[in-house]
């Protein structure tokens, strides 16, 4: 049977795509390595009788629209809102806690400083502001470099959006694309502990110091999300993260998409400049126009393209293209509820992130212990515990943690392997929340680990990078990954990406997928047949 399309890769970016060139009435073929869908937000039993999502872990960057048109509340798509966002203990014994509305966050800011307090409105409004723009351009194909007038258009078009902003907006705009997260929180807020609480999400999933220039970038990538309509916030899959991929799978084999399990690509076929096809790893050949990666740029262009089929330009900058996030997964089965020192008692802490990184100066200490030893010896974790609102996950009365930890060098030094070490850098982990939590350690059934190694072995994340490339100014919007190829579309004609190595970057969004699907579509006359 012919196909108009193969995509490499299952995970969520490759079935929203997949979705909307069905629809549009193309024959589409998904070719996934693994024996289950769903790339990194899945769902497995990693401990008899307990299951979770084991990379991916929590929800709030999927578009509301690619929801909406992949009717996946129809079919038991269900989030459930953290109670409020974040509970941070402190070195001293004391603890902060984040969100459940404006008002309650500036009172519980008020015990570390009226003055922070008092800021946190127009901040928070900044934010927005900000925020809103990045919604705008999240379903926007960017404009290619190179394509004459419609480049111009397009940048212009785009652009209007930044234009549109105020003077102190778009100095807000550049601070945050330009600043370190401490230089950009220090001209907002004086206590280390709130500080600490927005300075975290700049070093999820982001290999560097909170002093790095440009990390503040990445503290706003993770807030332009929501959840059930509210804006910024984080919620549960009812079901893990492996849920919300089995629904786009069942609506992608409704709509006429064939999913192959178990079928890895070994090589792409390139055929006088075009990709005409692919190769499996049985050896295998499977002919088509057009060939979608899901899969990062690292992995694509220099481990299934043969050199010589690449523009040597091009090649040379895929070299350089940056990945590597510092990341280390772990699932641990839990007797119980963790008891922490500052706020013993069972309650909405344990329901929403739980992060350990008290101030700034605390992560900027693990990122050099990383840099100087190969991970941080008192590293950054943040858990989650989800079996406290989905009974599903885990035996009546115990329970299932998510601990997704920075920072931890995606090469070990000395030519160490992280195979040898991954067990004494989980320990680590383990007596850092003991720390906080004392007889943490003790109430673990099981564990399920993931060192940078490890999630590239599992996952095809090369040196384990969870956004499939830095989130930096040289590597967004249209320059993701290589300037002249940031609309999808690949140095070979008929390739395409669609993954999280293209705008807008990482998270479990949907939207590199949603506009792949529409760059295609809107080369081959199809866009008419969307119904968008």
């Amino acid at each position: 049977m012919g196909y108009d399309a193969l995509i490499i890769g299952g995970g969520h970016n490759g079935l929203v795509c997949a979705f909307y060139l069905a629809r549009a009435g193309l024959k589409v073929r998904i070719l996934e390595a693994r024996d289950v869908i769903g790339g990194a937000a899945v769902t497995e039993e990693f401990h008899p009788g307990f299951r979770n999502s084991v990379a991916s872990y929590t929800v709030s960057l999927l578009q509301p629209k690619v929801i909406a048109d992949m009717r996946l509340a129809d079919h038991g798509y269900r989030v459930i809102e953290r109670p409020i966002s974040n509970f941070l203990p402190q070195e001293n014994g004391d603890y902060l806690k984040l969100g459940g509305g404006l008002e309650r966050t500036q009172a519980e800011f008020r015990r570390f400083s009226a003055k922070d307090a008092a800021a946190l409105p127009a901040y928070y409004a900044m934010l927005e502001r900000v925020a809103d723009v990045l919604r705008g351009l999240a379903l926007q194909i960017p404009p290619n470099a190179g394509e004459g007038m419609r480049t111009l258009l397009t940048g212009a078009q785009q652009g209007r959006m930044l234009a549109r902003l105020s003077l102190e907006a778009q100095r807000d705009v550049l601070d945050l694309f330009t600043k370190s997260a401490r230089d950009f929180l220090d001209g907002w807020f004086e206590s280390d502990a709130v500080k600490a609480a927005f300075g975290f999400d700049a070093v999820v999933g982001n290999y560097a110091s909170p002093d790095t220039p440009g990390s503040a970038y990445v503290l706003l990538h993770h807030v332009f999300g929501e959840v059930n309509g509210n804006k910024g916030a984080w919620g549960h899959s009812v079901g893990g993260m492996g849920r919300i991929t089995a629904i786009m799978a069942d609506v992608c084999r409704a709509a006429g998409v064939e999913i192959s399990l178990e079928t890895p690509v070994a090589r792409v076929l390139v055929d006088g400049g075009k990709a005409v096809g692919v190769k499996l790893g049985s050896g295998a050949e499977i002919i088509a126009p057009r060939i979608i990666a899901n899969v990062g740029p690292k992995l694509l262009y220099e481990r299934m393209i043969a050199p010589g089929d690449l523009p040597e330009d091009f090649l040379r900058r895929i070299k350089g293209f940056k990945v590597g996030s510092g990341t280390f997964r772990m699932n641990v089965a839990l007797r119980e509820l963790p008891t922490f020192t500052c706020l013993p008692e069972p309650g909405e802490h344990h329901r929403s992130g739980i992060i350990i990184a008290p101030t700034l100066d605390y992560m900027d200490r693990a990122f050099v212990s990383a840099k100087a030893q190969g991970w941080s010896r008192a590293p950054i974790v943040e858990m989650l515990i989800p079996s406290t609102v989905d009974d599903s996950l885990a035996p009546e009365g115990q329970h299932v943690a998510s601990l997704f930890c920075q920072q931890f060098a995606p090469q070990l030094p000395d030519g160490k392997d992280w195979d040898d070490y991954e067990d004494a850098a989980a320990d680590t982990i383990l007596d850092t929340v003991e720390h906080y939590a004392p007889g943490f350690r003790a109430s673990v059934l099981g564990r399920m680990i993931l060192s940078p190694k490890g999630l590239e072995r599992k996952f095809g994340l090369v040196n384990g990078d969870i956004m499939h490339g830095h989130l930096s100014l040289d590597q967004m919007w249209a320059a993701r990954p290589v300037l002249g190829h940031g609309s999808y579309k690949g140095p070979l004609s008929g390739l395409y990406m669609c993954g999280s190595g293209t705008h807008p970057g990482g998270g479990v969004t949907g939207a590199p997928g949603h506009n792949c699907a529409h760059a295609i579509l809107r080369t081959r006359g199809f866009l008419g047949r969307l119904r968008t």
